[in-house]
């Protein structure tokens, strides 16, 4: 797309320009790609001269958001990160916005995501951060819900058929039989029921390995940056938990997750948000929280493949089906799901 690069690199100029007194400055930067995620939003990483004191803070590099704004709404993401950052979170700060084009201009949080440096030596450590900035997100962002949109019924299904159309039927070329079509739908009304059921919270619905970076605020505060929060809703207490503990690009023993997932659930009860429940209630909560969410996400990975030609998601389908076969072989009510899944498996 160089016709929007030009046009971006045509804005950044102007916005660099008016915020140093030093006019020969303002035209010294570079862009390199940084990164893209899974929607229409490109970014670059901004270096050089003009980056330098242009904003008090910045460091040595800025990014810069390309949303073509006829597939992608900014208007969300800037509205997240005051609310995140008025609720002490370390987000993005947007420094500049320009809605009719689809660029914004925001801090850099760098280079090493939690997936880059996760390990058994590191996960303790890593994970007690992200789960107070999650238990602050959830305390003070939670004051706010009223300017986000809620994750209702309609939501929840229309997710869940994204695994159903992309995942099974395109992906893997599966007819359903009429019965089978029924039962899905049934399973997929309970997992609804038993997320709507939830204490409902500040959501930012892509809490993961991939979107905590290490930072230098991190390393001196011990919080992670957090990227990638434009779609949150007011929605089930436990989406951001296991979006971060059973996550789809990294995995750990169960025994282990489930205990983290539980200390957490003690925490937000102790803290107030909600009235305490028995631990076989929050695991439930939790495990059917995950289906629902990994269900969404296969389907998406294969849309991502089969539509948009992006398939290194591909290789994290396996990982994030088996959270779905291990969870539905443990509770009766899901045994139609996982009959499919093993159908699924054995289908040529």
């Amino acid at each position: 797309m160089p016709a929007r690069l030009d046009a971006l690199t045509t804005w950044l100029y102007e916005v660099l320009h008016s915020a140093t007194d030093n006019a020969s400055q303002s035209a010294c930067f570079q862009l390199a790609p940084a990164s893209e995620d899974a929607s229409f939003r490109r970014y670059f990483r901004v270096t050089g001269s003009a980056v330098a004191n242009c904003f008090d803070g910045v460091g040595e590099s800025l990014i810069v958001m390309d949303a073509p704004p006829d597939k992608e709404d900014s208007h969300p993401f800037v509205t997240i990160s005051t609310l995140l950052t008025n609720a002490g979170l370390n987000v993005p700060r947007v420094f500049a916005k320009d809605f009719a084009q689809g660029f914004l201009l925001l801090s850099d949080l760098g280079v090493q995501a939690y997936l880059d440096v996760l390990s058994e030596h590191t996960v303790e450590r890593l994970y007690a951060d992200a789960l107070d900035a999650l238990f602050k997100m959830q305390r003070n962002a939670s004051h706010y819900v009223a300017e986000l949109p809620v994750y209702n019924e309609t939501l929840l299904l229309n997710e869940m058929a994204l695994f159903a159309d992309w995942y099974c039927q395109q992906y893997c070329e599966w007819t359903f039989t009429d019965e089978q079509r029924v039962r899905l739908d049934r399973v997929f009304q309970q997992l609804c029921e038993a997320a709507l059921a939830q204490p409902q919270v500040f959501v930012h619905r892509d809490y993961h390995s991939r979107n905590l970076m290490v930072t230098k605020w991190h390393n001196e505060y011990g919080e992670p940056g957090i990227l990638d929060f434009q779609d949150a809703v007011l929605g089930p207490v436990t989406y951001d938990l296991v979006s971060l503990l059973r996550d789809c690009y990294i995995d750990w023993p169960r025994s282990r997750v489930e205990q983290w997932a539980l200390n957490y659930l003690y925490r937000v009860v102790d803290a107030g948000l909600f009235p305490p429940a028995t631990d076989a209630t929050y695991l439930r909560w939790f495990d059917w929280m995950g289906v629902q969410r990994h269900l969404k996400a296969a389907g998406i990975f294969a849309r991502l493949h089969l539509r948009d030609n992006k398939s290194g998601y591909l290789a994290d389908i396996p990982r994030t089906l088996a959270y779905v076969r291990d969870v539905s072989a443990r509770y009766p009510e899901l045994q139609d799901l996982h009959t499919l899944l093993d159908e699924l498996t054995h289908h040529d």
